[in-house]
C-alpha cells in the first residue's frame, strides 16, 4: 500500500514539473531589473533569454551590472563575447549609457527594450525585445 501512495506522490510530481516548464516562454534567470524604454520598432530577440548570453544591465542610479555583478563601465572592453545585451533603465545617467556604449566598441550591442505593444497589454512573462546596434572601432 505504502508503495502505490508513495509511487502515485512520485507520478504527480513529475507531471507537474513536467508541465511547470512551458516551451513557448522564457525561462527566468536572475538579473537586475529595470525600467526599460519603449521601442516601437522592436523585435523580439529570443537570444537575450539564452544561459550564456551577455548581459549587461544600467540602474536608473547609473550603476552598471554585468550579469548580476557590479562592475565599471570601462571593465566592460575587455569582454571576449561579440554580442552583447544592454539593458538600460529609462531614467538613468544618459553619460553612464555613452560611457557604457565606449567601452563595447567593436562589439555588437543589442538594446533591450520594452515593446510598446506589450507595454499596452502586460501579461506575464514575455520575451524581450530590442533594437540591434553594431559599434564601430
Amino acid at each position: 500500500m505504502k508503495s502505490i501512495i508513495g509511487a502515485c506522490l512520485i507520478g504527480s510530481v513529475l507531471l507537474c514539473a513536467v508541465r511547470a516548464q512551458d516551451p513557448s516562454k522564457p525561462v527566468l534567470r536572475a538579473g537586475v531589473s529595470v525600467q526599460m524604454a519603449q521601442a516601437e520598432h522592436a523585435v523580439e530577440v529570443r537570444a537575450a533569454d539564452e544561459l550564456d548570453a551577455t548581459v549587461v544591465a544600467i540602474t536608473q542610479a547609473g550603476k552598471v551590472y554585468l550579469g548580476i555583478k557590479p562592475t565599471e563601465a570601462a571593465a566592460l572592453s575587455s569582454l571576449r563575447d561579440q554580442t552583447v545585451y544592454l539593458k538600460a533603465d529609462a531614467r538613468a545617467p544618459y553619460q553612464q549609457i555613452l560611457a557604457v556604449l565606449d567601452a563595447l566598441r567593436g562589439k555588437t550591442v543589442v538594446l533591450l527594450t520594452q515593446s510598446a505593444a506589450n507595454a499596452a497589454k502586460p501579461q506575464g512573462i514575455t520575451w524581450p525585445y530590442g533594437v540591434t546596434l553594431t559599434m564601430a572601432r
